[in-house]
């Protein structure tokens, strides 16, 4: 496929520079969650050093590319609400809210205005359908995590199709009542793409709720963990561009996530990201076909919603011999162990025995056969996971998402020194992020941008007028 993208390269190019008089008719809108630059420069160096591609990160090859400013409202450090708010609506707000003004005044989103102007429109993310990103597409809340207000939206929000990782509505009370109110509203479930490719026709023709059967914490697994039938975000990206186009062949509208990526650099787990940011290149390659035999009619968009972790390769600790290739052994993301190890810290299941554990290490991160760790990071390692599940007395670390203990934490910090792979947080930065654009309307978004001038001139590039911009 890569080779594809690059043969047809200098036709993209002369389609977008002549593309500025035509109005965008079918517009891929793809947000990589917490995906700055240094990401996608890892990634990047993955692809080129490691995978031995001849050509760059499909995204990198798109004749325009920019940056964009991330501030809220209330802090030069944004929160995904806020910065959601900012790509879908084309204003700032305070960290939390949700496609809502500072003084709680609702906003009306990039995705209902082009549903006015006839588009038919899709969201879809690798987390929660109804967290923060996605909601800011179709809904409206005071908080972020009020998921029952918000994915109480849905029903009555006009998408054609709406597919998460899970929704947090399901673990409610409410959530049957929910469901049958999507049904009502038209919408049938698919819980994995082969159903959705068995749909009959009349079944087509209705609106679509995806979410995998397979998920940890609303959340479509990690592609690094290689879990059986796990659900992608190239798969929801398929299942709605099919579904738009039987609802609207003439011009449609979609939103997709990557969601896993923010959750990868939240964790500091350096491998996950790098196996997201290829996850969503397979989801932009979805589109970029499609872009392939309608170049003068579809734009594609690509950026992030912040920088999370701030992710550089190169770090004063390892400061020139990075060994991404190190990562191909890495076969569980420090998410998941957590995950695994639950029982163990719990007590409801025996630690492991040293021998064991030895074991454990270089099947699953290659430590001892392709990673070759000195005596005292082994010992660092043993001795982290005898205070984590033995003397029960060493101390946790709480990100983002999650609580480690401190021999998850050990263990991935020093295979982050290992890989070359530095990070400055757990949390957010205010570093800009990337934009990428390619298609009719594709020059509008070149340059130095403020994130809300993403979604203004989306509808410029569609030809479509909001009265809340003029």
């Amino acid at each position: 496929m890569i080779k594809r993208y690059l043969t047809c390269i200098l036709l993209a190019v002369a389609a977008t520079l002549g593309a500025s008089a035509r109005e965008a008719r079918y517009i891929f809108y793809f947000i990589g969650d917490g995906m700055g630059m240094g990401h996608v420069n890892t990634a990047e160096t993955y692809n080129r050093d490691v995978l031995k591609s001849d050509q760059p990160l499909l995204m990198l090859t798109f004749p325009v590319a920019g940056q964009a400013r991330t501030y809220s409202f209330n802090s030069p450090i944004t929160d995904s609400a806020a910065a959601g708010t900012a790509l879908s609506t084309g204003f700032k707000t305070v960290n939390s809210r949700v496609a809502m003004t500072p003084d709680s005044v609702d906003l009306q989103s990039v995705a209902a205005d082009l549903m006015k102007a006839g588009y038919a429109v899709g969201v879809g993310t690798t987390v929660a359908g109804d967290d923060a990103t996605p909601a800011a597409f179709y809904a409206h809340a005071l908080g972020r995590y009020e998921s029952g207000s918000i994915a109480r939206y849905a029903p009555a929000s006009g998408l054609r199709f709406l597919s998460g990782g899970g929704f947090k509505i399901l673990s409610d009370s409410v959530a049957q009542q929910w469901l049958k109110e999507m049904e009502q509203s038209d919408f049938v479930t698919v819980r994995t793409f082969d159903r959705f490719r068995a749909l009959p026709d009349a079944d087509r023709k209705r609106r679509i709720l995806m979410y995998p059967e397979i998920s940890i914490h609303d959340q479509a697994s990690y592609t690094i963990d290689s879990i059986p039938g796990a659900m992608k975000l190239a798969e929801m990206t398929e299942a709605c561009l099919e579904t738009l186009q039987t609802a609207n062949p003439e011009r449609f509208f979609m939103m997709m996530e990557g969601g896993n990526i923010d959750w990868g650099a939240h964790a500091n787990d350096g491998a996950t990201v790098i196996k997201e940011i290829l996850n969503f290149q397979e989801a932009i390659g979805k589109a970029y076909e499609f872009y392939l035999s309608h170049p003068d009619e579809t734009l594609i968009v690509i950026t992030a919603d912040h920088d999370t972790g701030g992710m550089a390769l190169g770090r004063e600790d390892n400061r020139k011999n990075p060994h991404l290739e190190l990562i191909d052994n890495q076969k569980i993301s420090k998410d998941y162990l957590n995950e695994q190890l639950r029982p163990v810290r719990e007590g409801e299941k025996k630690p492991m025995t040293e021998e064991e554990l030895t074991i454990f290490l270089k099947d699953n991160f290659g430590i001892g056969e392709t990673i070759l760790l000195t005596s005292e990071e082994m010992e660092s390692i043993r001795g982290a996971y005898r205070h984590a599940y033995i003397t029960r007395d060493g101390e946790e670390t709480e990100t983002w998402y999650q609580r480690f203990d401190p021999f998850v934490t050990t263990l991935y910090d020093i295979l982050n020194r290992q890989y070359g792979i530095g990070w400055t947080t757990s949390s957010h930065t205010a570093n800009p992020v990337p934009i990428f654009a390619i298609g009719a309307g594709a020059e509008l978004f070149g340059g130095a941008l403020d994130n809300t001038e993403i979604p203004r001139r989306i509808l410029k590039a569609a030809g479509v007028k909001a009265q809340r911009f003029e």
